[in-house]
């Protein structure tokens, strides 16, 4: 019997018959959830097998998986209040989901071909899936030299948010000195959001990390003006060091104390893009999280803007901004950074192991070729 890449019987039907072959596919779903102000761990996770029903409905697909992602997000479904009003949790016991990108390998839908490259915010973490195809996007491979992972990031929802972020929130204007700090500078977004900052026209951009080798990264590979390791350094004494005129733009991925830190610095009529807190995800706390009194004066006091932001809320956006991260990655003015595990077994271990800063960035789970 022919063997798919999984080793499980291959589809037998044909593009556009409601049948394919029965087969055995790998799930994760949540087993629990991590403790009030616990730390995800990756016994929440478990690895299934379960049947899939060889039965397709007109407008459904069965796709194969090819790359899944995990990101700081995803901490606030664990719970059962996710804290936000655009964010739905994950349920004990159901499989999960987030972004994914795979392959169309049979299809009953209009829209998608055998064959075509597709992508979702709401990809199942499952080796093979039938989805409906009016829910996924169509992409090019060639948008990203054939790196389909990119998808998930720089050319994807995490570039967006960085650009987005920057272009609505930051107010950066080419020539006018400005300096842009950024926490979580070795992270998925924040890598993206530091090289993006600079592009647009500041003239200094520093980043917060946690070690030597993702400040390295940061200065040599990305083109940072300076890095910070927060792990070692007085981090309030080497920002008045690296910015000696303030700090005018802050792309927030952290929270807490870092960002106290960050905002005791900043100029009059500065720029806060609030992007993510992922310092605080594991405390049962509302988000974005409240600002002790004497920061949040310090905002009132310079008119410092502070808005949460929230790419969704600009998706009509979103064609023109992937298409010029697009040219700015495959002209290489735009680096990508990823860090890349495989196996579905391992999707909750990567995803423990990015909430503690193990990535240097986009971190992804390749689940086929």
């Amino acid at each position: 019997m022919q063997k798919s890449w999984s080793g499980y019987p291959a589809q037998t039907q044909l593009q556009g018959s409601p049948y394919f072959a029965e087969m055995q596919v790998k799930r994760i779903v949540l087993s629990s959830r991590p403790g009030t102000n616990g730390e995800p761990v990756p016994e929440n996770f478990r690895l299934e097998e379960v049947t899939l029903t060889p039965d397709l409905k007109d407008g459904d697909v069965l796709v194969r998986t090819l790359y899944l992602s995990v990101d700081p997000y995803m901490r606030c479904r664990m719970n059962e209040d996710t804290g936000t009003d655009y964010l739905t949790p994950w349920q004990l016991s159901e499989c999960l989901d987030g972004g994914g990108v795979g392959v169309v390998e049979t299809s009953r839908c209009s829209a998608c071909a055998e064959g075509d490259v597709v992508t979702s915010f709401n990809w199942p973490w499952q080796t093979h899936a039938v989805m409906k195809g009016g829910g996924l996007q169509k992409v090019d491979p060639q948008l990203v030299d054939g790196h389909l992972s990119h998808f998930l990031g720089a050319v994807g929802i995490t570039g967006l948010t960085a650009l987005l972020g920057i272009r609505e929130k930051g107010h950066i204007t080419s020539g006018a000195n400005q300096t842009m700090v950024v926490s979580g500078a070795a992270g998925a977004c924040g890598s993206l959001a530091g090289q993006i900052g600079r592009l647009d026209g500041c003239v200094r951009v520093v980043g917060i990390s946690g070690s030597d080798e993702k400040c390295k990264a940061l200065v040599e590979d990305l083109g940072f003006s300076a890095a910070i390791n927060y792990r070692q350094d007085d981090v309030s004494a080497r920002l008045r060091e690296r910015c000696p005129d303030g700090v005018d733009v802050y792309f927030d991925n952290v929270g807490g104390p870092i960002s106290d830190a960050v905002i005791a610095q900043m100029n009059d009529g500065g720029h806060v893009i609030l992007c993510g807190q992922i310092s605080q995800y594991n405390k049962d706390v509302p988000y974005p999280p409240p600002l002790s009194a004497e920061t949040q004066e310090f905002l009132q006091s310079r008119s410092i803007t502070r808005e949460r932001f929230t790419v969704l809320a600009y998706m009509s956006k979103a064609e023109a901004a992937l298409l010029e991260l697009s040219r700015w990655v495959r002209s290489a003015r735009v680096k990508v950074l990823e860090t890349v595990v495989s196996g579905l077994e391992n999707m909750g271990g990567a995803f423990c192991s990015m909430m503690r800063g193990g990535n240097i960035g986009k971190q992804v789970v390749k689940i086929s070729d």
